[in-house]
C-alpha cells in the first residue's frame, strides 16, 4: 500500500468520524441580518449553513490549478488566492493563507479543532490546522469546494477545446497530464436537453455525448497536439461506443469553436484515412458544455487507477 493510499485511507476515516459531530452553533453576523444572500441549492446549504462537510476527494476545487480568486458561495466575498493553494494530499482544497481578514477562526463545538468561516456573512468553510509542516507558513485551511467559487484570472493565452472519446473518465485522464493543459473538466454536449444529470444521459434519449473541455495555454501547447493525443487515446474507428462501453453517449467526435479548429480537425481526419483506418470520428460546432456531477471530475486522479478503456498508442 504506497503513502498516498494511505493518506486517503486515513482522510475517509477521519471523515467518517467528523460527520457525527458537525458543529451547529449560529456564526453569522447578527448585524448582517440585512445582507442579501446568494441562493443556495439543499447540499450547498448542509455545508455552508449547517456546517457539514463534502465528501473528500469528490469537490470540484481539490485538483484545480487555474489562476484566479476563491469567493464565498453564499455571498460572494473574496476568501483565497490561488497562489496560496497547496496539494496536502487530505481531499480538499487546502491553502495556507487568506485574503487579508477574509477568514475568521472560532473554536468548533467538537472542542478540538478550530472552525473557519467567512468574515462578510458567517458561512461555514471548514477548518484551519496549525504546525503540519506542508509549507513555511506552517497553515493549513482545509476548505469544502462546495463552500466557494472560482473566479480564474482572464489570460488570453487560455483556450478551450471540448473532445468525445467515449468514457469521459478515460478521456480526461489523458488530457490532465498533457504539457500545456490547465484545468480539465467532463460533462455533456451536443444534446437537447438542459443542465443533463448523468443518469438521464445514460438513458440515451438526450443525444448528448461524454464530454472533455481542456483548458490549455496556447505558449506551452497547440490545438494541433490536443487533437493528435485525441486520436491517439482511444479507437475512433469504432462506431457504436468505446471499447466496452456501448451506447451513442460514447461516440467518437471532435466539437470545434471556429473554423481553425475544424480545418485542424480534417487534416487529421485526412491524414489517418490515407494510413488505411476507417475514421468514424464526426466532427460537430461545440454548443453548450453541460458539467457533469463532481464526483465524475478528475475520476481517475482520486481514485488512483488507469482508465479501463483508452489506451495511449503512439500514431503521428
Amino acid at each position: 500500500m504506497n503513502l498516498k493510499t494511505k493518506i486517503k485511507i486515513l482522510v475517509y476515516l477521519l471523515f467518517a468520524l467528523s460527520t457525527g459531530t458537525s458543529c451547529a452553533q449560529k456564526t453569522e453576523n447578527p448585524n448582517h441580518k440585512s445582507m442579501k444572500y446568494n441562493d443556495l441549492t439543499p447540499e450547498e446549504e448542509r455545508v455552508i449553513v449547517h456546517k457539514g462537510t463534502e465528501y473528500p476527494y469528490t469537490g470540484e476545487y481539490v485538483n484545480n490549478k487555474k489562476e484566479g480568486t476563491y469567493v464565498c458561495k453564499r455571498c460572494d466575498a473574496p476568501l483565497y488566492k490561488s497562489s496560496d493553494k497547496f496539494d496536502s494530499q487530505c481531499g480538499w482544497p487546502s491553502f495556507d493563507d487568506e485574503i487579508k481578514g477574509a477568514v475568521k477562526r472560532i473554536p468548533d463545538a467538537d472542542g478540538m479543532r478550530t472552525e473557519i468561516v467567512c468574515a462578510n456573512c458567517g458561512a461555514h468553510l471548514g477548518h484551519v490546522f496549525i504546525g503540519e509542516g506542508f509549507t513555511p507558513k506552517n497553515t493549513r485551511h482545509c476548505v469544502n469546494s462546495i463552500s466557494m467559487k472560482f473566479i480564474p484570472e482572464q489570460n488570453k493565452n487560455i483556450r478551450k477545446a471540448y473532445f468525445a472519446s467515449g468514457c469521459f473518465w478515460g478521456t480526461e485522464y489523458y488530457f490532465m497530464k498533457a504539457k500545456g493543459v490547465k484545468h480539465t473538466a467532463v460533462g455533456f454536449m451536443g444534446g437537447h436537453v438542459d443542465h443533463p444529470t448523468y443518469r438521464q444521459v445514460c438513458e440515451k434519449t438526450t443525444g448528448h455525448l461524454e464530454t472533455t473541455e481542456v483548458e490549455y495555454d496556447t505558449r506551452n501547447t497547440s490545438y494541433e497536439d490536443l487533437v493528435k493525443l485525441f486520436f491517439e487515446t482511444h479507437d475512433f474507428t469504432q462506431t457504436n461506443g468505446q471499447g466496452p462501453d456501448i451506447g451513442p453517449q460514447y461516440l467518437s467526435c471532435i466539437f470545434y469553436s471556429t473554423d481553425e479548429e475544424k480545418s485542424i480537425a480534417e487534416k487529421y481526419i485526412s491524414i489517418l484515412t490515407d494510413k488505411g483506418y476507417k475514421v468514424a470520428t464526426m466532427l460537430k460546432p461545440a454548443v453548450t458544455f453541460w458539467k457533469a456531477e463532481d464526483y465524475h471530475q478528475q475520476y481517475y486522479e482520486h481514485k488512483g487507477d488507469k482508465p479501463y478503456c483508452h489506451v495511449y498508442k503512439k500514431i503521428f
